[in-house]
């Protein structure tokens, strides 16, 4: 997913105090937060899920896209899950997040099932957390201990969202750049990437790369030329997947499509492209267990953005609107 200092001690300075931020936050977060007011937590979550994905393959990596996209902005804290109202802007119509994240309705159920069983216990920002480790293995892909404790925020923020997330066309420094601002290192962006081994795009967010990318395989770029017209307005709302070869299932595919240039977006591409990621694609690509282990990592990490804890925000009632 540059910033010029004006000498080498104010960088320092601030990655020591990232550093001493996100630990300060990340102590209050456990794997067994509920283990007394909702021991049950996962067994809920997961029947509701899985039903989600039986009724469309593609949920799966939707509910997965709303971890990354409220992590990303301002920590995970339940952000994204916020309406617009008359009085209050959300994340929802943000460049990023329109027309691109759903699954709003499945966070609902989920949250009805949980609120059925433990009642003002369980936060929106925990449940997408968990939510998005249970559409990963039920798809196939690998499983790992979620740390709960996140509170939901009472505010979102449009603007951030706007700047936080990076876009498709991001070359691999802006990709860097996002990730390490969030305190995700380069490994870390490679293996979190893997994400899009499931799900889709539109063709507003790879038209550009199918017409106008060298590093792309022809036979690729006409496939996808032949669902998404090059004119701007035509056909913009039509779906690709983003593995071309298993787009429901979790798996190293889209390794092995980044090394024979079949990436569908741009900033997919930039991963193998020559540069100092090339190699760990590679080792992605021919070491799918490798990579599971470094994703579930990566999640876990990730899960750590920032998060709203002890006295700070709330536990909501509804996920889309504040208490």
């Amino acid at each position: 997913m540059a910033s010029s200092y004006c000498s080498t001690f104010k960088p320092i300075v601030t990655l020591a105090l990232l550093v001493i931020f996100v630990g300060s936050t990340n102590a209050q977060l456990s794997t067994n937060f509920y283990a007394n007011s909702c021991p049950n937590l996962e067994s809920i979550v997961e029947p509701v899920v899985k039903a989600a994905i039986k009724q469309e393959a593609r949920m799966g990596a939707s509910l997965l896209r709303l971890h990354f996209h409220d992590c990303f902005v301002n920590g995970c804290d339940g952000s994204i899950l916020l309406d617009d109202t008359s009085t209050f802007t959300g994340e929802k119509n943000a460049a990023p997040n329109k027309n691109s994240v759903r699954g709003f309705d499945v966070v609902d159920n989920i949250k009805a099932a949980v609120e059925k069983k433990c009642p003002g216990v369980v936060s929106c920002a925990d449940i997408l957390a968990v939510t998005a480790k249970i559409s990963v293995y039920s798809l196939g892909g690998p499983s790992w201990s979620v740390k709960f404790g996140r509170r939901d925020s009472t505010t979102a923020s449009q603007a951030a969202a706007n700047t936080s997330i990076p876009p498709p066309t991001s070359s691999l420094s802006q990709l860097q750049q996002s990730f390490s601002a969030k305190g995700l290192n380069t490994p870390e962006l490679v293996a979190l990437s893997g994400a899009h081994t499931i799900g889709q795009a539109r063709c507003t967010s790879f038209r550009g790369r199918i017409y106008n990318d060298t590093n792309i395989d022809s036979s690729f770029a006409k496939t996808r030329q032949s669902n998404c017209p090059s004119a701007t307005g035509s056909g913009d709302n039509n779906l690709a997947p983003l593995d071309l070869q298993t787009p429901t299932t979790f798996d190293n595919n889209y390794y092995k499509n980044l090394i024979n240039k079949r990436g569908l977006l741009h900033s997919d591409q930039q991963l193998y492209n020559g540069g100092s990621t090339d190699s760990q694609v590679t080792t992605y690509g021919n070491n799918p267990s490798t990579f599971s282990s470094a994703f579930a990592s990566a999640m876990i990490k990730m899960g750590d953005i920032s998060p709203l804890t002890g006295s700070n925000g709330e536990i909501r009632k509804n996920c889309r609107k504040k208490n």
